[in-house]
């Protein structure tokens, strides 16, 4: 007998695969209904604030609650800290309070009177020269002769790039509400990137057995890599509930998000590199370094993308800085990596006077997947109409002048593990249940769409349940797994499911189960449609127990491996530094898309994000106190959406990346950005503007005007 095949169907077969979908969340989102983990407010509700360390780093003398404690309307107030404590950096949590309101209880905060004692610190990470105690260089390495390498090239370009720290800016701040419901059960609503596990961080806090934890997340306002942990505000609104019976809420303030709850670190380098005359590359040495934080560790692999061959030497010095944690950003380490190398590339082609593009297509034999490349180039050239409008730096009459910018990237996108369980009762409903969580990137769509198309039934008829510790396990959404994981333990389910009731219906249509499809709302017999059952009434054959079909994330439906490129056109005033996005071209490579919405979408995202790193984000410290300058929405800066320019995006969607099988996309496209837009601002006003963002400021210090 044969069963309903588990392979991806082909896209000129499938109903919904590879196709555009509403978002199954868009209405609730759009009308406000969607529920957030900050729009829970349970009966009796206390919220929770934290007193902030102002300074870089500095010893507690001394702590003291009693003025905050003893505000009507605040329920606890106790120190995190005691005399003698060093504390690292500014945002750093010193004292907890819990009052009837949230204003209440940021004024109580605001009481808690903390004696400092300042420590040397250093928040500077942009040269390593000097800074002695607050750097580590890590060991050299590298591969091949890159003395030959440099002895073969024609000419031998250097150059200096770099990108700052920057923060994940989450839409929706980090927190949780907790609610004991008796000493032995909780129920928890988290703003987390793992809802199935993270239950289990707080049973070993109260000592409640996991299984008698609650957690969910209904909706995820983004994380960006900044959201697995179970963090000291999750550790305390759990301790206070605990303590007070009474369901306690955190959700952080801005300034303490943008000090505390996550940035991407930052990266400098000084390139070398050898280079041909006709563009061939030779050789390649760095000198790199860069913070993450109050930590001395990282690394940067250079250089980027062209790494299959390439002589290269490398040297790495990680900066300690008294700084708010680093925590994975979308695309951990490929943006800055992207930046260093695509920028020396360019360099080398303008030294060399060669259209850039000729220069990269000259080196593809040094990627990964040559033939993936060409083709985006190709692609893109005809998109931007790069090889019809590109002029050598410098060029162009007025203080308003145009340039285009180029950029590759790569990233794995290999699927979690994941578990589905599809459902189908003898009234014709189906359930999808999944432990994921959704932060965005549709999550709903992914699991809507693969049951819909497995079963052969309208969008509308699949009902989704995810969000929830309860349902069937799933990993955390972080390297762009979650698309793979979810897709292919929904399509194994499903495919169970579909075989469960096809075994049902055949009987009554006189047929091996072998004949039988699931087809546009029937069961029926593959070479004799008149032979058929309606969905509803084959599942009417069911009885009272429910067809359960299970599944789990499938090796064979997925893979891994994407490449992109991108094209950036600007304009920049070389009077007044100011650089305004035209065109950002985006051509990603995605294996078999679920939803191409979606997956447009995800592309978009990541380009908007990129955007803005470019142009506008840099998280700015006194380098006096070692207190954050600009810990508000108001002067750390975004790109708005009058600021990003037109955005296309080409999908590598045929027959032959389809059959590749699922792979995540949510972090590739917010790679290439900010080198494809440095490459054209260099190209615009013929010099390198050396570290992003680029602002007026950094515009007219590369043009000699400001300092």
């Amino acid at each position: 007998m044969r069963d309903v095949e588990k392979a991806w169907p082909a896209l000129s077969d499938s109903t919904y695969l590879g196709k555009r979908s509403p978002r199954p969340a868009g209405p609730d989102k759009v009308s406000g209904k969607a529920i957030f983990t900050a729009d829970v407010n349970r009966p009796d509700l206390l919220h929770v604030k934290f007193t902030l360390n102002p300074h870089g780093r500095a010893e507690v003398r001394g702590i003291d609650v009693a003025d905050a404690a003893r505000m009507p309307g605040v329920v606890v107030a106790k120190p995190l800290v005691a005399a003698g404590d060093e504390v690292r950096y500014a945002g750093f949590e010193v004292a907890v309070v819990a009052a009837e309101t949230e204003e209440i209880a940021r004024e109580a905060a605001r009481r808690v009177r903390v004696e400092y004692q300042p420590l040397p610190h250093n928040v500077e990470d942009r040269d390593p020269e000097g800074l002695g105690e607050w750097k580590n260089e890590g060991r050299a390495r590298g591969e091949g002769d890159v003395e030959a390498g440099f002895a073969a090239a024609d000419q031998v370009v250097e150059g200096r790039y770099g990108a700052p720290i920057i923060t994940h800016c989450c839409f929706e701040p980090h927190g949780s509400v907790i609610e004991f419901r008796g000493p032995e059960q909780i129920d928890a609503w988290f703003s987390t990137q793992r809802i199935s596990s993270i239950g289990g961080d707080l049973a070993k806090e109260t000592g409640v057995d996991p299984a008698r934890i609650h957690a969910v997340c209904e909706h995820l306002g983004s994380g960006y890599g900044s959201k697995f942990q179970f963090d000291v505000w999750d550790r305390e609104c759990a301790r206070i509930a605990q303590q007070t019976g009474r369901p306690v809420k955190v959700m952080l303030d801005r300034d303490h998000e943008l000090m505390a709850a996550g940035s991407r670190p930052s990266a400098f380098a000084d390139v070398k590199l050898g280079v041909k005359q006709d563009g061939t590359l030779t050789a390649w040495e760095s000198r790199s370094w860069g913070s993450s934080g109050d930590s001395d560790r990282g690394s940067l692999r250079l250089p980027y993308v062209f790494t299959n061959g390439l002589p290269n030497r490398q040297q790495h010095t990680a900066i300690r800085t008294n700084t708010g944690p680093s925590r994975a950003w979308r695309g951990p380490g490929h943006p800055q990596m992207c930046l260093i190398t695509m920028a020396a590339l360019e360099d080398a082609a303008a030294a060399l006077s060669l259209d850039p593009l000729d220069l990269f297509r000259k080196n593809l034999g040094l990627t990964g997947r040559p033939e993936v490349y060409a083709e985006e180039l190709e692609i893109a050239d005809r998109l931007m109409g790069w090889k019809r409008r590109w002029k050598p730096r410098g060029q162009g009459e007025g203080p308003v002048k145009t340039g285009l910018g180029l950029s590759m990237h790569t990233w794995g996108g290999r699927g979690h593990d994941s578990q589905c369980r599809v459902t189908l009762s003898s009234t014709g409903r189906v359930d999808v249940a999944c432990g994921t969580q959704d932060m965005g990137m549709g999550s709903r769509s992914v699991l809507a769409v693969v049951a819909a198309e497995t079963l052969g039934l309208p969008l509308d008829l699949i009902h989704v349940q995810l969000g929830d510790n309860r349902l069937p396990q799933s990993g955390a959404s972080g390297g762009s797994t979650t698309t793979g994981g979810i897709a292919t333990s929904t399509r194994t389910a499903a495919v169970d499911a579909a075989n469960q009731l096809i075994r049902k219906a055949a009987p009554e249509l006189g047929a091996d189960p072998a004949e039988c499809v699931l087809r546009d709302g029937e069961v029926l017999v593959a070479n004799d449609s008149d032979r058929a059952l309606s969905f509803g009434d084959a599942c009417a054959l069911i009885g009272q127990e429910p067809i359960v079909g299970n599944g789990r994330t499938d090796p064979e439906l997925m893979t891994e491996g994407v490449g992109g490129v991108q094209m950036a056109e600007v304009k920049v005033d070389v009077e007044t530094g100011v650089v305004e996005m035209v065109k950002l071209v985006a051509v990603q490579d995605c294996g078999t898309i679920v939803n191409l919405t979606t997956a447009e979408s995800q592309v978009l995202g990541g380009c908007i994000m990129g955007i803005s790193s470019a142009l506008y984000e840099e998280r700015i410290m006194d380098p006096v106190t070692g207190d954050c300058l600009n810990a508000d929405l108001s002067r750390y800066r975004l790109a708005g959406i009058g600021d990003v320019g037109e955005i296309v995006v080409h999908m590598m969607q045929t027959d032959e990346h389809h059959g590749r099988g699922v792979i995540g996309v949510g972090e590739p496209p917010v790679i290439s950005p900010m080198a494809a837009i440095s490459n054209a601002v260099a190209n615009a006003i013929g010099v390198r503007v050396p570290y992003v963002p680029l602002t007026p400021r950094a515009v007219l210090s590369a043009l000699g005007g400001v300092k």
